[in-house]
């Protein structure tokens, strides 16, 4: 009953669906084309059997690249179906894999779209990444066989806490999982408590991801090209953040420092460029040309480059961490072997950046002003910065191996169906 009314609701909100794609449209056109996937209707040939990964988006397709190759060498009469929600991680999934995948939107979750999902690709099995429970969808594989499951798993108290409000619709959802491989022993106890089952600890997958060595090479390139200037990055930033790390750079007070300055979001470059515009800094855009020595801030305004800028810089403030937005993962940065700051709302990934702290891989600051002050003296004190940097490629190889670990969960539940 409560799945059925879940389903009215959502087939009564096509129209603002229609809309917020249109909205969307208005930053990144890419958001009107291949309309037809997301109500299950799909062009691609069928010249499986696949295996299906979803992957909501750009972190998540990311991510996944160590799975995909491990999937792809244990299953190779199989091909790789990759799914997401955005045109962002539809390009990134082209950029990392070219034609070595399949790439399609999953359809919205709709009972009869899932349906034609399913029928069209017919996977052998499938696996989502991180957090992504739709109740039509997993009710819709289990009725047609196909075992799912839910790996890099992680669940945070506010997450499971909105999960735990609507029983009727989660319980199912999450009961109907093949298994869990979960990133720790909390995600694994929350995602129990509602009902997934053969939940396993795996680890994080995105230790196992390598840094794209021609990536790091380019950001050697670019430190080459800047010189002997002290440079810090602050990756990922989320909208209010820029204006508060501005003005941590304003206190700073280190002779020539760089400041690199990379939103998440590509729709918010030329937005970010007009604040630094407005506050009269003197800016370069990485589509442009690069830094000169009187540029004060180089605005990334790339995509897939994150690993150039982590081994361009002396450190790094992982952003969405200034303000309660959660944070993004430091996992990248620490492989990279650049020492991070992270600010005090870090509840998405709080395993990895508690463990990055203990292990002196990462710093933690209260505020804008405390960041300003950390660069600061972080900037000015190379040993201890040569010692962070030490930390944080002892850190990131010592959690290795969860993807042969989630891979032989995988093994473990899929026999039956390839």
């Amino acid at each position: 009953m409560a799945r059925a009314l879940y389903s009215l609701i959502l087939i009564l909100a096509t129209p603002l669906i229609l809309l917020r794609l249109l909205w969307r449209a208005r930053r990144q056109p890419e958001y009107l084309k291949h309309l037809g996937e997301r109500w299950g209707h799909y062009e691609t040939p069928v010249d499986g059997p696949f295996i299906w990964v979803h992957a909501v988006s750009v972190g998540e397709t990311r991510a996944a690249q160590p799975l995909i190759e491990a999937l792809r060498n244990a299953w190779p009469d199989h091909r790789i179906l990759l799914t997401g929600m955005t045109p962002t991680g539809r390009e990134a999934a082209l950029t990392v894999y070219g034609d070595q995948v399949v790439t399609a939107y999953l359809p919205y979750d709709q009972s009869v779209a899932v349906d034609r999902f399913f029928r069209h690709f017919s996977p052998a099995f499938g696996v989502l990444m991180e957090t992504e429970i739709w109740p039509n969808l997993l009710a819709t594989a289990k009725r047609r066989g196909v075992p799912v499951v839910l790996a890099n798993a992680r669940l945070s108290v506010r997450s499971a806490r909105g999960y735990g409000r609507v029983p009727a619709l989660a319980r199912p959802a999450f009961s109907a999982l093949a298994a869990v491989a979960a990133q720790t022993p909390a995600d694994a106890g929350r995602l129990a408590a509602l009902g997934a089952p053969g939940v396993t600890v795996c680890g994080n997958i995105k230790f196992d991801v390598t840094p794209a060595p021609e990536k790091v090479a380019l950001g050697e390139q670019w430190r080459g090209a800047i010189g002997r200037r002290p440079v810090w990055l602050a990756a990922s930033t989320r909208e209010g953040e820029e204006a508060l790390i501005l003005e941590a750079w304003k206190q700073i007070g280190v002779p020539g420092a760089l400041l690199i300055l990379v939103p998440r979001h590509p729709q918010r470059f030329d937005e970010v460029a007009e604040m630094l515009r407005t506050a009269a800094v003197t800016f370069r855009r990485r589509s442009d040309a690069l830094p000169t020595p009187e540029t004060a801030v180089w605005l990334g305004d790339s995509m897939g480059e994150m690993a150039a800028y982590y081994s361009c810089a002396d450190l790094a403030f992982i952003g969405g961490s200034l303000l309660p937005l959660g944070g993004q993962n430091l996992i990248e940065a620490a492989a990279c072997g650049c020492p991070v700051l992270v600010g005090p709302h870090t509840f998405n990934f709080l395993k990895a950046t508690e463990d990055a702290i203990a292990a002196g891989a990462a710093l933690r600051v209260g505020d804008a002003a405390a960041l300003g002050e950390a660069v600061r003296e972080l900037l000015n004190d190379a040993p201890r910065l040569s010692a962070m940097r030490a930390a944080t490629l002892t850190f990131a190889n010592a959690h290795r191996g969860a993807t042969a670990r989630t891979l032989a969960l995988i093994r473990s539940v899929v026999k039956s169906s390839v």
